[in-house]
């Protein structure tokens, strides 16, 4: 980088800096795309719901305890994930309480009272996705690293999502990007989410110049599939040819 220059002193941009200016472009990576990323309309968090409900429906009486204790904490990070994450409805969520007249047993609590449960289970991930909007990274990564979707694969490619933006957030970008690409591998098959999660990667590839694997990923994108929007739409083609890579007329 060359040095800048002012009346009086010469300062020379050292590596370090170019590093954190680096950093500190990607922190700001979470915070421009988390809602449309870490959740669609609540869909997700209902989906994982669903989806556990009926791969495990009262299988044991203890299943169907943690079930019903989570329901209300699950109901409140449902309504937090279309509207906001106020602190009151995140302390109850996370910890328990009383809201409107009815006891809430607290996510952390349904994890550790019926470890083993799908419910349990599915509080990690709800836990995880908490932490991540209340900028509690150490704490999000770990739930969503200890949290097993079991199949449900578009689950799965959110939860490694959510802690690839953690670690963007606490600087860790070799981290981070490991698990956006982690994203694309889950069901290559699912074209909305996979599509979407190789822009997401090559995106965030770029903001931390490894504009190499950027191209990779985006290539893959409109190669793979190519009635994506962001293909449709030219998307793909304009970020590589921000990087050089200009698509031929073939």
């Amino acid at each position: 980088m060359a040095e800048a220059k002012t009346t009086t002193t010469t300062t020379t941009v050292t590596p370090d800096t170019e590093v954190n200016e680096v950093l500190d472009k990607a922190k700001g990576f979470w915070d421009k795309f988390s809602k449309p990323i870490t959740y669609v309309g609540g869909a997700i968090i209902l989906l994982i719901g669903g989806w556990y409900g009926y791969r495990n429906f009262i299988k044991l009486p203890n299943e169907q305890k943690a079930n019903d204790a989570l329901y209300a904490a699950e109901s409140i990070v449902d309504k937090m994930a279309t509207t906001s994450f106020s602190k009151d409805s995140v302390t109850i969520a996370l910890s328990g309480g009383a809201l409107e007249g009815r006891k809430v047993t607290g996510l952390l609590n349904v994890i550790s009272s019926y470890s083993g449960t799908p419910a349990a289970n599915r509080a990690k991930y709800l836990a995880g996705a908490v932490y991540l909007q209340t900028k509690e990274f150490d704490k999000a990564i770990k739930y969503l690293k200890d949290f097993d979707a079991n199949g449900a694969t578009q689950v799965q490619m959110k939860a490694y999502q959510m802690i690839g933006d953690a670690y963007a957030e606490l600087k860790k970008n070799d981290d981070a990007f490991e698990y956006y690409k982690k994203a694309t591998t889950v069901n290559t098959k699912d074209e909305s989410f996979t599509a979407d999660a190789l822009m997401r990667a090559a995106s965030f590839a770029k903001v931390i110049n490894k504009n190499k694997e950027a191209i990779e990923l985006l290539k893959k994108l409109k190669d793979n599939y190519p009635t994506n929007s962001s293909v449709t739409t030219g998307e793909v083609d304009k970020q590589l040819a921000s990087m050089g890579e200009v698509s031929g007329d073939n």
